[in-house]
This record gives C-alpha cells, structure tokens and sequence, in this order.
C-alpha cells in the first residue's frame, strides 16, 4: 500500500478519535441530502424495495392486525377513529415529532397516549413488537411522501436543545453525532461507507439485528459506541435529537418501512 492511500484511510479516523480539526480530512460536499439506501448494495436494495422480500412487511401485517383490534376499558380500536385501512393516517408520519398539548411527541409517543388516554389501554413497552409493528403500519401510510418538519414557535426549543445534542461531544470517545454523520459522511470508516445518518427510514429492519427497531434504538446503539450514557427510551432529550434529525431530513421521501445493513 502506498503512503498516499495510507494517509488518505487512516487520516480521517486519526481526525475523529484524536478531535483533528475537519480540514484535515477530505469531506464530501453536503449540499445534496443522501439516503443510506444509497449506500447499500443492490441486493439489500431488492430487499426494502420488493415487499415480497422485505422482512419489515411481517411488522407491517401485524400493525394492521393491531390496528384492528379492539382493546382496552373502551373496547376500542385504532380503526374505531380512524378507519380500517389506515389511509386516512397518510402524511401523519412525516410530521413527528411535534408539539402535542405542549408536549414535544415521537409517533410511539402519540399511539400510546392514543391507547392509553382514547382505548384506556396500557401503553406499548418500547421496542415490544407490538409498537414495532404499529408505528411501522402508521408509517407506511406515508411511504414516499416528503419529510415536512417544519421550526416553529412551538417546536423551536426543543429543535434548538436537539441541535445541540447532535454537535455536542460524549462519551468516553469524546465524539459528536455530527462529526461522523455531518463531516465525515460518504467518508469510510472500518471499511464501511459513513451515512449521513437520515432517519427517514425507520422504523427499519437491520439485518445485523435480524428483527424491527426503533430511530431511538439505534440512536441509543451510537451513544453506546461511543461509551456515553444513553438517553432513556421515551425521554424528552431523545424526542429532541429525533426532531432536530427529522428536521435536518426535511423534504426527503419516507421510506418505511426499510431494510438496512
């Protein structure tokens, strides 16, 4: 291996572990927002865009199942509001997380509050497979359709201290999320391209996972990466890193329900 190529690969992870300023390394341009999708080789590719392929459509039938089903004190269904099919639930995903009732609310966030305060209906553990398989129904609704969080004076504060998360240093590697997913991205690092870091997938079915998880999920896997303590699952601090994320993917189509690596 010549020195150049040598350089070239061991520079920008030398720049990322030791805090090298980003000049260093040769960054791609990020004028252009780019799915990871992009990233994946053809074959996992067929796999999200084939439903027939796609392992995520077990989840998406079991949401539908679910949706249907009536439970709780009020023996009521998500269809009992809002119809059998789901449709009407279109453009809903694209738009979370946002301010409910002065509360900043992730989709997970917003069907339980529906089971808990509509059905009087416990609320779903996060990464159960029942959440899972009913946030990934919801989102399917909106497959295609552009990402629309939008800063508002609602919203602005919690944009802002999500913001913040995602430039901040921690952990033991002192690493932010912006310095892989921002300055680095397209960048290789372990051999493996380094994606922008969009959510507009989720939730996703990892294969290294071989099952459906959560935004939350995998924002938690990166903390742990890092050696940083974790944001709790349904915590505020994780609602606004999501928000700010879903406002950085703004205008990019949904693809849920999607299949990564």
């Amino acid at each position: 291996m010549s020195l150049l190529i040598f350089c070239c690969r061991i520079l920008p992870v030398l720049a990322i572990l030791i805090g090298v300023d980003s000049s260093l390394a040769l960054e791609p341009s990020k004028d252009a927002q780019q799915s990871s999708y992009q990233l994946m080789t053809r074959e996992n590719q067929a796999m999200q865009d084939d439903p027939n392929l796609n392992p995520a459509m077990f989840w998406v039938m079991d949401g539908h199942s679910l949706w249907k089903e009536k439970t709780g004190k009020k023996n009521m269904a998500c269809a009992s509001c809002h119809g059998d099919s789901g449709q009407k639930m279109a453009g809903v995903a694209v738009q979370f997380p946002k301010v409910q009732k002065g509360k900043l609310q992730t989709l997970e966030g917003q069907i339980n509050q529906c089971r808990t305060s509509k059905q009087e209906a416990s609320a779903l553990a996060y990464e159960s497979k029942e959440l899972l398989a009913l946030t990934t129904f919801v989102a399917t609704q909106s497959k295609g359709l552009p990402i629309a969080i939008q800063e508002t004076s609602q919203n602005k504060k919690d944009l802002l201290q999500g913001r913040q998360f995602f430039n901040e240093r921690m952990g033991q590697l002192n690493l932010s999320c912006a310095q892989c997913h921002q300055d680095r991205a397209g960048l290789k690092l372990g051999g493996s391209l380094i994606p922008q870091g969009h959510p507009n997938a989720y939730p996703i079915y990892r294969i290294e996972w071989q099952t459906m998880g959560s935004l939350q999920r995998r924002l938690r896997n990166c903390m742990s990466g890092v050696r940083a303590k974790q944001f709790e699952y349904g915590s505020q601090e994780m609602a606004q890193l999501e928000l700010f994320l879903m406002w950085r993917a703004r205008g990019m189509p949904l693809e849920t329900p999607g299949v990564r690596p």
